[in-house]
């Protein structure tokens, strides 16, 4: 293995203070209360937001209420955009819009897509599976509604890190299940795709910087409350068939726990016959693409995600 940074050792040193796994309930709805908002420490630290791009919040009908989403579109485009919905990482506990800005606001200046960011109902108050319903029914009404954000909703993709990967290949999975909106793309970033934790990576990686195998039980209690811990919209890589899902990529991070459930539900996708394009960042932590002045492979992430997104939204039109 490649070793750690020694910022990233120390970033994850910082954050054990803060752990999921060390909190109540109460101070779980505490934190949630909490958004880091944008200034000189957290931009640095999480990335600000790309010059040119155009931030608007507004709200998508979720699966029992309106849910709050921010618009990433790129200033003085012009014409219906490529539509990118994003779901945001932290657990499906914690997290929120702001801290999905800069891989938003990136991708939307490098793709010239319009990138809509949802949040959605976050867990113990809200088990499973409302995060799941929340984003697809959101899905659904932002691709009716793309013409509203000078977006095209036939040319869409779906995108989500760590628990938002795993809801971007859930929804995609609802997508083809319910003959609902067609996705071209789904970019999953190093994703949960078994809440079983069967993947050997766990193990491995058991004390590993960002997110911690404890870390990993206390997402799961929180979101599944003892529910099924394989059913195909909890954990995707249980789902019986992967065939006719969207072409993906998924990127993992060597140092990760889930590394493992990425390279996994990408061979399940290709045994399938979907196409799938995998790359291991080496030396990498869970999380990489949310601390980019940190992580030393963020710009390749990032490039490599917006070759993909603008090669696949373009081939969906012929261009």
């Amino acid at each position: 293995m490649a070793a750690l940074d020694l910022r990233v050792r120390l970033l994850g040193r910082l954050l054990r203070l803060s752990s999921v796994a060390s909190m109540d309930a109460e101070r779980v709805a505490r934190v949630q209360g909490r958004s880091p908002g944008h200034n000189p420490v957290t931009d640095w630290l999480l990335g600000g937001v790309a010059p040119g791009v155009v931030l608007t919040d507004g709200v998508a009908a979720g699966e029992v209420g309106p849910l709050e989403v921010r618009v990433h579109r790129p200033r003085g485009a012009v014409g219906d955009l490529p539509l990118v919905v994003n779901f945001h990482g932290g657990g499906w506990v914690v997290g929120s819009l702001d801290q999905s800005d800069w891989l938003c606001s990136n991708v939307a200046a490098t793709t010239g897509a319009v990138v809509v960011s949802v949040g959605y109902r976050l867990a113990p108050a809200h088990r499973w599976p409302a995060a799941a319903e929340d984003c697809y029914a959101a899905l659904v009404d932002v691709v009716a509604r793309a013409g509203e954000w000078g977006a095209d909703g036939r040319r869409v993709a779906v995108m989500g890190d760590s628990a938002g990967g795993n809801l971007a290949a859930v929804v995609s999975l609802m997508a083809r299940d319910r003959s609902g909106p067609a996705i071209a793309f789904q970019a999953l970033l190093y994703p949960a795709t078994d809440l079983t934790f069967g993947s050997p990576s766990i193990e491995e990686n058991a004390d590993a910087p960002i997110l911690t195998r404890a870390d990993m039980v206390a997402y799961r209690d929180h979101y599944l409350g003892g529910q099924e811990r394989d059913h195909p919209y909890a954990s995707p890589l249980f789902a019986p068939d992967h065939g006719g899902l969207p072409p993906a990529l998924v990127q993992v991070a060597e140092h990760d726990p889930i590394r493992d459930d990425g390279l996994r539900y990408a061979a399940a996708l290709a045994a399938a016959g979907v196409p799938v394009r995998t790359t291991t960042y080496v030396g990498m932590p869970h999380g990489y693409l949310a601390f980019p002045n940190l992580c030393r492979s963020a710009p390749q992430a990032l490039a490599e995600l917006c070759a993909e997104l603008r090669g696949a939204l373009a081939a969906t039109t012929g261009a």
